[in-house]
């Protein structure tokens, strides 16, 4: 009995403890209940709210890039991601042919996407906002805006524009401007399903994003594709491996055109990021210096030992043997004897000044991302030999943007102009934000001496190594260029070398300097000979564009005097007089001449630029009236005018 007794009790406690324990367990989870309920439900629904929604940023429109013109060259466009909910589908086989017919999808994958188990499917790709219109009223079919970066015109622009990588500026003005043009970007609440993405549909906007800015550069749209399609057809006619064009305002330092091709590809911008041995185009800045420290004249003579020197153990050669030479005649057939024997008479600390002064070894202050300053060593690393090497363009590395502006110093009176490349910034509203004015770097040489080099260097266009270049209305003062191209483990590649020519016109009040520069060209691959012509083709391709941003009353002016003079005075230097006879002109097929007039060649039916620049060539003055197509010209085909006349291409709307 009392065993009994005993496990009675002891069933009734283990029963009270059990029940206890129960009853515990239920005032802790009513407690806990409690608490999270009554004490903690803010904390609580704010934490299911954050894990059913997100705030994201809203990126903002990335403000437009234009030319000097107002033509966009970078401009973003809202694109849309379409996503379906197929639940939501009212008739999927109505949803299916809409995506086919308004996004261009097969059939096939439509099917797939309208008939998913998933709650939604986002389909791949960006769409045109067109499709915000066709898709609209599609119940079930939803769209997401998002900003796409768009070039118009990608090969002609793309090295010096850049690109955008997730909404960030990567190279050239898209990198440099990128505080503009991002603009600052919104915020947006999106819904999340319980695997935490995104529900299509379901957004609110918090903060609206505000736009980016504008920016408008300095360059020139029509002449970007002129040097673009001369450089590229120099480049296939050379068979080079790329090369390089600049053309620039010398008054102002403004960059109007700027390509570079490398691979077929417009990319790469070595305009500015990869310097070069420049070779005889160093050749005007020596002298510049010789006349500037008054080491020697024009008109001074100098032995060239019949195109054989030796200096500090090197040979220095010219291409042709020559005796005594002036200066001046040095410099216009490209005397590599002539040119370092002079230079000899400048001490290393002047004759690095004079280079350093004109830009060389330095960055130029464009500010574009992965600029190169080239090599100018000081005269501490210098050899022996280094002074004569310096003197014509050797033991230097220049890019092609240090060099057209130290012809532009030249062309300007001996200003050296830092690039402008910015003509203007303008917030989302279009507050004027910033509107750079030209600045002068320095004052190289004084306006004499530049005038005074650039003389010689007509005669270089006109007689001399140059003569490709020579244009026909107007005169064209420049220099050409031939160096080796460096081996990859030193030395000199065998048989590569850069063509290279700089140039200016109209001498008389420069307008324009053109800079052309081609890699390694095959054939005939001297300056003269590769580079020259492409600097004549570009100018009368200028010339004839239809608002170039030139003076054309200026040039006018400058026609008429210059045709006075040729008649009546010969051509005189300071320290050199020559008389020269009237250059011959070079005229298309089917043209002729009789008793000095030209004729009015057939232009019915060519482009503007083509019929423009047979008639340049011819010596011929050219408007144009109305637009593409050319119908016929003012005065007639067959018509005899003389050299300097004018000739007006008629378009439709003018016949």
């Amino acid at each position: 009995m009392s065993a009994r007794r005993k496990l009675d009790r002891t069933t009734t406690y283990r029963r009270r403890v059990l029940l206890t324990c129960c009853l515990g367990a239920g005032l802790i989870v009513v407690g806990r209940a409690s608490q999270i309920q009554l004490f903690q439900r803010t904390v609580w629904a704010a934490e299911a709210e954050r894990q059913h929604r997100e705030t994201s940023p809203l990126p903002a429109r990335r403000g437009t890039i234009l030319d000097r013109n107002g033509v966009p060259l970078a401009l973003s466009q809202v694109w849309y991601t379409v996503s379906l909910a197929p639940h939501e589908l009212q008739d999927p086989e109505e949803a299916a042919r809409a995506l086919v017919s308004a996004l261009g999808i097969s059939r096939r994958n439509a099917n797939r996407a309208v008939r998913s188990d998933r709650r939604w499917v986002v389909l791949a790709g960006h769409y045109p906002p067109a499709v915000r219109d066709l898709l609209r009223g599609q119940k079930g079919i939803h769209l997401q805006p998002d900003p796409i970066r768009f070039y118009p015109h990608k090969d002609l622009a793309a090295g010096f524009l850049g690109t955008v990588i997730d909404h960030d500026g990567r190279g050239g003005v898209e990198q440099r401007m990128d505080s503009i043009l991002r603009g600052s970007p919104g915020e947006e609440i999106r819904a999340r399903d319980f695997r935490g993405e995104p529900i299509p549909g379901q957004s609110w906007l918090v903060k609206a994003p505000r736009p980016g800015g504008e920016v408008q550069l300095t360059v020139d749209l029509d002449l970007q594709e002129i040097a673009y399609e001369c450089l590229e057809e120099a480049v296939e006619a050379t068979e080079a491996e790329g090369g390089d064009i600049l053309i620039t305002e010398p008054e102002t330092g403004e960059l109007l055109a700027l390509v570079s091709i490398r691979d077929g590809s417009t990319s790469a911008l070595s305009t500015i990021h990869t310097p070069y041995e420049p070779g005889s185009t160093l050749k005007p800045f020596t002298v510049a210096a010789i006349l500037s420290h008054g080491v020697a004249d024009l008109g001074d003579s100098v032995d060239t030992e019949e195109g054989y020197w030796r200096v500090a153990g090197r040979t220095i050669t010219d291409v042709h043997p020559y005796g005594k030479l002036t200066l001046a005649e040095a410099l216009k057939v490209s005397s590599n004897v002539g040119i370092s024997k002079m230079a000899q008479g400048l001490s290393p600390e002047d004759q690095y000044e004079s280079l350093r002064d004109f830009g060389f070894g330095v960055r130029t202050g464009i500010r574009l991302p992965g600029e190169s300053e080239g090599i100018l060593r000081p005269p501490r690393e210098w050899s022996g030999q280094s002074g004569a090497s310096l003197a014509i363009g050797y033991e230097v590395s220049v890019t092609p943007l240090q060099m057209t502006l130290a012809y532009g110093a030249l062309a300007n009176g001996g200003r050296l102009m830092e690039p402008r490349l910015i003509r203007e910034v303008r917030s989302w509203s279009g507050e004027i934000l910033d509107r750079p004015e030209p600045r002068q770097v320095r004052r190289v040489v004084s306006k004499r001496v530049a005038q005074r080099v650039n003389e010689v260097l007509v005669q270089v266009v006109e007689e001399g190594t140059g003569t490709a270049a020579r244009l026909n209305s107007f005169s064209v003062a420049g220099k050409s260029g031939t160096s080796r191209i460096a081996a990859p483990d030193g030395g000199y590649a065998q048989g590569r070398y850069f063509s290279s020519f700089a140039g200016f016109f109209p001498a008389e009040d420069p307008q324009l300097v053109i800079f052309v520069k081609l890699n390694d060209p095959k054939g005939a691959y001297y300056g003269g000979a590769a580079a020259a012509p492409v600097i004549r083709r570009t100018m009368e391709a200028v010339l004839a564009a239809r608002r170039p941003p030139i003076d054309r009353r200026a040039l006018a002016a400058m026609r008429r005097s210059a045709s006075v003079a040729s008649r009546s005075t010969p051509i005189r230097f300071a320290s050199l007089s020559l008389d020269e006879p009237e250059p011959a002109v070079t005229l298309p097929p089917g043209t002729s001449t009789r008793g000095g007039w030209v004729v009015v060649p057939e232009v019915a039916g060519v482009s503007v630029r083509t019929a423009s620049r047979r008639l340049h060539q011819m010596g011929l003055h050219v408007r144009w009236n109305g637009s593409s197509p050319i119908v016929g010209a003012q005065p007639r085909e067959g018509a005899r005018l003389a050299p300097g006349d004018t000739v007006t291409l008629l378009g439709r709307e003018a016949r």
